[in-house]
C-alpha cells in the first residue's frame, strides 16, 4: 500500500470518492485537457491461475484522451503532422507522469514514456499510450560469458546479478556505475566494474579467482546500497577472502594513473580489513604490485608499490574516524605511475568518505626508495581480499589527476532507481541472451517464479519467490461487500492443483574449460608512436570471453592468448614491454583488439625470430550442460488423496543450474499448488488509489459467497471515463485454501463400478435346451444370443 496523509486516508476510509488526477506531458500539465484515462498493471505468468504463485514482468500501461485547448482542436495541436512547437508535447518517446487520488490529495500513479499517437481529423482527440520504465528495456540484451565459473566449478553469477546487469545497461542503477565506460582514447576508461550484487561477473573486466561459496555470502543487509559480498570467517586465503578480474585493457605502468575503489561496510563481516591490490607484469617472473589498505581497528590506510614477493615500500595515513564511525565508506586510492623514464617511483593518495557522508582528505605522497620502483610492465589484474562486506569495486585508467571529493562520490552522477531481492539461481555459466533486455528480464522472472516491475515513481523491483512461500498473515487493506465491492465471482478449478511437481536444471558439475579456436597471426602488424590499431577476429557464439592477451618478453613466454612486441620487424629484435595498451571485448561475434602505443617509436608485433606474435587461444566448455530434473512429492499425500496425483514439469530453462535451487522451486511449487485455492475474478471495487501490485487484501462478502479471505493483488485495472467518476478493478490471487475436504456424511463413488457383471445363461442350461451340437446350430442363434437369453 501507498502510503498516505492523515487526510487523504481519512477521506478513503470514510468511504467518500471525490476522483482527481494531475497529467504531465513533457513536463507541462494538461490535466484540464484531459476526457479520459486508464491505467492498467498485471503480472504476466505461465503458471496456473489458481496456484498460490505468481511469477513474471508488470508492465503498466496508461491510456489518454486529449482535446485541444485555447481555441485549436486536438489533431491540429497534437498529430504527427502537427508544428513542433506543439506536438512536441506528445511524440513518441515523450515523458509522461500522471497521479490519481481525491480532492484530498494525489498519488503518483505512473511514469514513463509515450509509445504512439493518433489523432482523427475531425474530432476534438488525440488517443495517447504510454508505456512505464519498461520502455528504457527496450535496447538489444547482452550478457558477458565468464570461463571462470565452470572451470573454478564455482558459481560465477546468480540469476538476480543478470537482471541488474540488463538495468545497468538501460541506465537503471541500484549502486554507483562505472565512471568512465565508453571507448574513447582520449578520455579515461573504465576498466574493471564489478557490482558484486549476487555474483562476480562484471560489467568490464574479466573475473579470474572465483573464491569457494562455502566462504562468503550475498546480503542485502548492511549493504553500502542495495548487495554485497560477505567474507565468512575461515577463508584460506591468510584469513581474508580473496577474489580476482582481469581488466579489460592492460594498460602500461609507467604511463597511466590508475585509480581503485570500493565501497565497504565496516560492520558487517569477520574482520577490520580490506585490501585493493593491482598486479603487474613484469619483465620475466616477477609481479609488481600497487596496493591500497584500509584497517579499521587500526584507524588506518596504507597504500603500498613493490612486488608481491614481499619487497617494496608503503605509506600511512592515520584516520581515527575509521575505527570510531563504523558503517559504509568509500574508500579509494590513486596511483599515479605517469613518468617518461622507463620506470617510476608511483605518487599515491587514498580517499576516504564516512558513513555521515563526511570526506577524510589525505595529502598525496611520493615513493623514493628504490624498492617501490615500478619498472616496465602491463597491468594484469586486480584483487579484493577482504575480511568485510563490500560491493561496486571498481578501476580506473587515464585520469587527469586526481578527483575531487564531488567527483570520488560521484554527485549528480546517477540516482537509485533499482531494488533487488536476495540473490537466486546461481549460475555456472551466464546463458546466451537474445531480444531486448525487458524480454530476457521477463524470462528470468518465469524461470525463478519472480516478479520484476516499475513501480508508481519509476522504480524497478525484484522480488523472489520467497514472498509467496508464507500465506500473510495481516492484510494491507479490508474490502467487504458491505461497502467495498460491487461485483466478485469466486471459482475453484482442480487444474490449479499440483502435488507432484518437476523443476528440470542444467549440470555443469562435470563441465571443464576446453581450447576454442587458436588463431596464429599471419601478419606482423605495425603500431604507429602515440597511435592505435584495431584488429578483429572471429568469436563463435560457444565461445565464451577472453582478457586481454599477455605481453611476451624475451625471459618468460604466456601461454594461450599473447603478444610480442620489439622495435623493429627482425628476427632478434628485443622485446618491449610497458608500452602498449591492449584492449579487448566482444562485438557482434568478433574478438575485438585495440593495440594503442604509448611511445613516439613505431612498434611491431614480431616474435623473437621474426614471426607474427599474435596469437589468440579462445576457451568453450568440454561439453554441454546435462540436463536433470528435481522433483517435489510427497508419496500418499492427504493432497493426492483428495485430488489425486497432478502433474506440473516447469519449462526447462538455462537459468537453472544447481540442484538445490532447483529443489527449492519445485518445493515453492509443491507448496503453491498442492491444494486448489479458490480463484477471485475481476472484482469490481471502490476506488482506492492506495492499491500496488502484491498488496495483500482481506475480502469480506457476506452477501453472496460467504467468503472471508486473504488475497494478493496481480492485477489491477483504473478508469476515468468521465470527470469525477472512477472505476477500479482487481484480480485477485488468493493466498490459501478453504481448509483440507472433510466430505463429511459423503461416500463418494469409485472410480469405476465395482458391481460384478451378470453372469448370463449357465452351460447346464443351455446343455438342457439343445441337448446336441446340431440342436444348438440348428436353432440359428448367436453365442452373445445364446449367452444373454432366459433359458
Amino acid at each position: 500500500m501507498r502510503a498516505t496523509d492523515e487526510e487523504l486516508t481519512g477521506t478513503l476510509q470514510s468511504g467518500s470518492r471525490v476522483a482527481d488526477h494531475t497529467t504531465r506531458l513533457g513536463g507541462q500539465d494538461v490535466s484540464e485537457q484531459v476526457q479520459s484515462w486508464q491505467l492498467e498493471r498485471s503480472y504476466s505468468t505461465d503458471l496456473p491461475d489458481a496456484m498460490r504463485a505468481f511469477s513474471g514482468s508488470s508492465s503498466a500501461q496508461l491510456q489518454l484522451q486529449l482535446s485541444g485547448t485555447g481555441g485549436t482542436s486536438a489533431p491540429a495541436l497534437y498529430s504527427p503532422w502537427a508544428p513542433r512547437s506543439s506536438g512536441d508535447i506528445a511524440r513518441p518517446g515523450q515523458s509522461v507522469v500522471h497521479g490519481y487520488g481525491t480532492d484530498a490529495g494525489i498519488l503518483p500513479a505512473f511514469r514513463g514514456t509515450l509509445r504512439n499517437r493518433s489523432a482523427a481529423s475531425g474530432t476534438d482527440t488525440v488517443q495517447l499510450t504510454a508505456l512505464d520504465g519498461a520502455e528504457r528495456l527496450h535496447g538489444p540484451a547482452e550478457l558477458p560469458k565468464p570461463y571462470a565459473g565452470f572451470y573454478w566449478r564455482r558459481p560465477v553469477a546468480t540469476a538476480t546479478w543478470c537482471v541488474d546487469e540488463l538495468l545497468r545497461q538501460a541506465g537503471v542503477h541500484s549502486c554507483p556505475p562505472p565512471r568512465h565506460p565508453e571507448f574513447d582514447p582520449a578520455s579515461p576508461l573504465t576498466l574493471v566494474y564489478a557490482s558484486l550484487h549476487g555474483g562476480f561477473a562484471a560489467t568490464y573486466g574479466q573475473p579470474e579467482i572465483v573464491p569457494d561459496p562455502r566462504h562468503y555470502s550475498w546480503s542485502r543487509e548492511g549493504a553500502p546500497h542495495e548487495m554485497a559480498l560477505v567474507p565468512h570467517a575461515g577463508a584460506p586465503d591468510s584469513g581474508a577472502m580473496t577474489a580476482s578480474w582481469f581488466p579489460r585493457s592492460r594498460v602500461t605502468v609507467p604511463g597511466s594513473r590508475l585509480f581503485a575503489e570500493a565501497w565497504v561496510n565496516s560492520a558487517v563481516g569477520f574482520g577490520g580489513t580490506v585490501a585493493l591490490e593491482l598486479d603487474l607484469n613484469r619483465t620475466g617472473t616477477a609481479t609488481g604490485r600497487l596496493r591500497l589498505a584500509v584497517d579499521f581497528a587500526a584507524g588506518k590506510v596504507f597504500m603500498h608499490s613493490g612486488t608481491r614477493e614481499g619487497n617494496g615500500w608503503y605509506f600511512s595515513w592515520g584516520v581515527s574516524a575509521l575505527k570510531d564511525k563504523p558503517g559504509v565508506w568509500h574508500i579509494g586510492g590513486l596511483f599515479d605511475t605517469t613518468s617518461t623514464g622507463s620506470s617510476v617511483l608511483p605518487t599515491v593518495q587514498p580517499f576516504l568518505t564516512g558513513p555521515d557522508g563526511k570526506h577524510y582528505p589525505c595529502g598525496p605522497a611520493t615513493f623514493t626508495d628504490p624498492s617501490a620502483e615500478q619498472p616496465a610492465a602491463e597491468l594484469y589484474q586486480l584483487r579484493l581480499v577482504s575480511q568485510l562486506s563490500a560491493e561496486a569495486v571498481q578501476l580506473t585508467s587515464g585520469l587527469a589527476a586526481a578527483p575531487t571529493a564531488t567527483e570520488f562520490a560521484q554527485t549528480g552522477a546517477w540516482a537509485k532507481e533499482a531494488e533487488l531481492d536476495d540473490a537466486v539461481l546461481p549460475l555456472y555459466a551466464v546463458p546466451r541472451v537474445s531480444g531486448s533486455q525487458w524480454e530476457v528480464i521477463t524470462q528470468i522472472a518465469k524461470a525463478s517464479m519472480s516478479t520484476a516491475e516499475f513501480d508508481e515513481r519509476g522504480v524497478f523491483h525484484w522480488r523472489n519467490h520467497t514472498r509467496f512461500a508464507k500465506p500473510p498473515t495481516a492484510p494491507d487493506l479490508t474490502l467487504t461487500s458491505v461497502r467495498d465491492i460491487a461485483a466478485l465471482t469466486v471459482t475453484e478449478e482442480i487444474d490449479a492443483c499440483r502435488n507432484y511437481c518437476v523443476q528440470p536444471y542444467k549440470d555443469w558439475t562435470s563441465v571443464q574449460v576446453s581450447s576454442g579456436t587458436t588463431y596464429n597471426d599471419t601478419v606482423v602488424r605495425e603500431v604507429p608512436g602515440n597511435s592505435s590499431v584495431t584488429l578483429k577476429y572471429v568469436l563463435a557464439e560457444e565461445e565464451f570471453d577472453i582478457g586481454p592477451p599477455n605481453v611476451d618478453d624475451d625471459q618468460s613466454v604466456a601461454p594461450g592468448f599473447s603478444v610480442r612486441f620489439a622495435a623493429a620487424n627482425a628476427a632478434g629484435a628485443d622485446a618491449v614491454k610497458g608500452a602498449v595498451d591492449i584492449l579487448a571485448r566482444r562485438e557482434e561475434g568478433h574478438l575485438v583488439l585495440r593495440l594503442t602505443n604509448r611511445t613516439a617509436r613505431r612498434l611491431y608485433t614480431v616474435t623473437e625470430d621474426g614471426k607474427p606474435s599474435i596469437r589468440v587461444q579462445t576457451l568453450k566448455p568440454s561439453t554441454e550442460a546435462v540436463e536433470r530434473k528435481a522433483t517435489s512429492w510427497v508419496s500418499g499425500s492427504t493432497s493426492e488423496k483428495y485430488y489425486g496425483r497432478q502433474e506440473f514439469c516447469a519449462e526447462a530453462s538455462d537459468w537453472v543450474q544447481d540442484y538445490r535451487a532447483a529443489q527449492e522451486l519445485a518445493d515453492a511449487m509443491r507448496a503453491a499448488g498442492q491444494y486448489p485455492v479458490p480463484v477471485l475474478g475481476e472484482v469490481e471495487v471502490l476506488y482506492d488509489p492506495r492499491i500496488q501490485l502484491g498488496d495483500v487484501v482481506r475480502v469480506v462478502d457476506s452477501s453472496g459467497a460467504a467468503l472471508d479471505t486473504y488475497a494478493w493483488v496481480v492485477g489491477i485495472k483504473t478508469a476515468s471515463t468521465a470527470p469525477g467518476a472512477v472505476q477500479q478493478t482487481l484480480a485477485l490471487r488468493g493466498t490459501r485454501t478453504n481448509g483440507l475436504p472433510a466430505d463429511a456424511g459423503l461416500t463418494p463413488d469409485t472410480p469405476s463400478d465395482r458391481t460384478p457383471l451378470a453372469a448370463g445363461t449357465t452351460y447346464t442350461a443351455v446343455a438342457a435346451a439343445y441337448p446336441t451340437l446340431g440342436d444348438l446350430s440348428g436353432s440359428g442363434l448367436t453365442w452373445r444370443q445364446v449367452k444373454e437369453s432366459a433359458l
